[in-house]
């Protein structure tokens, strides 16, 4: 595969990533671009409603023997491909087929950062299969098991992204195990902001990632009562909020000289935070579309990361004045990484 095509790749299964990706400096856009579509190509077979989890789960075993070199890498897409159905996306479908391509794009990397992306991957993977079996219209039993599911599919992007960082400025390593903290809470803030924001398109296909002890314990989802509803939704919104805060911390953590590095992070963060504010003041949305921020709001935060990128106290107000209102619910990060961190 070459980077033309993994551009190309990018840009169809996420327009997000496609634009903060190449913000990062060569090698590491190409390593996290790579990353990506690995992680992606695990969350198509999670997301394919077709398959029973029992074959989500075998299939997630193949990705992964392919990855680690037990198996041809043809076989995932041989295998894989003709299963698939009109739930999957046309974009994702063509992720599958370019699976040989996309794995022997990895293979070019340096072995430490083949083992980077390796490791990441499994976390991940296996997190994704062992949920599938938990997955249900009753949401999960707390805000401990959302905490652990958001980190099987985002907090562990997180430290995957702390380690490839580290990997191109070795300097890091000094601050490793600060920033792998962080970086936790980098992935679950990203992450609840998508599970606030596709709540319904969730629960349109019988599945609730928001934690019983928020929605009343047994409840079916959605509830009926709008209220429980709304008030639940705020407490969410203030501890992904809070998660958000965290990774502001982590982006300051990097050196105001790596602006690839911190506009990449800025960039994420000050587009969730804003989607964090048109969720929490939209009581009747009914799908992620209605609260989905618009280009003028994506160039907003890419002007103001720009301007304020290099000056942390500016930034700090910068993203105190996007999240007002919001709320915040801040957790100790040390204690949330020892408990949920599988790296």
């Amino acid at each position: 595969m070459t980077e033309p095509l993994q551009a190309e790749l990018l840009a169809k299964v996420s327009r997000t990533f496609a634009l903060t990706i190449p913000q990062l400096p060569a090698p590491l856009a190409d390593w996290v671009g790579n990353a990506y579509l690995l992680c992606r190509i695990a969350d198509t077979i999670e997301d394919e409603p077709a398959l029973s989890c029992e074959e989500k789960a075998s299939f997630i075993q193949l990705f992964l023997d392919v990855l680690s070199g037990t198996q041809p890498a043809n076989q995932l897409h041989e295998q894989l491909s003709p299963r698939l159905s009109s739930g999957t996306s046309l974009a994702e479908q063509e992720l599958i087929t370019q699976t040989v391509s996309v794995i022997a794009h990895y293979q070019q990397f340096p072995d430490d950062v083949q083992q980077i992306l390796l490791r990441g991957v499994q976390i991940m993977s296996r997190g994704m299969a062992r949920y599938q079996y938990l997955a249900s219209p009753q949401g999960l039993e707390d805000q401990t098991a959302l905490d652990h599911y958001c980190y099987a599919v985002a907090g562990v992007v997180g430290e995957m992204l702390t380690a490839l960082f580290i990997a191109y400025r070795p300097a890091l390593s000094a601050n490793k195990e600060e920033l792998r903290a962080l970086s936790v809470s980098f992935g679950l803030g990203l992450q609840l902001t998508n599970i606030l924001k596709d709540v319904w398109d969730d629960a349109r296909r019988g599945v609730c990632w928001w934690p019983q002890t928020l929605i009343r314990q047994g409840i079916v989802w959605p509830p009926t009562d709008k209220q429980t509803l709304i008030a639940s939704r705020k407490e969410l919104v203030a501890i992904a909020n809070g998660h958000l805060r965290d990774a502001l911390d982590y982006t300051l953590a990097l050196p105001a000289e790596e602006q690839g590095l911190r506009q990449f992070c800025l960039w994420a963060l000050g587009m969730a935070v804003l989607t964090l504010q048109k969720i929490q003041r939209s009581d009747d949305y009914i799908n992620g579309s209605n609260v989905k921020i618009t280009r003028k709001d994506v160039r907003r935060v890419i002007l103001g990361c720009r301007l304020t990128g290099r000056y942390d106290h500016g930034l700090r107000l910068l993203f105190a004045w996007w999240a007002r209102g919001l709320g915040c619910q801040r957790r100790c990060y040390r204690q949330l990484y020892r408990t949920v961190s599988c790296w």
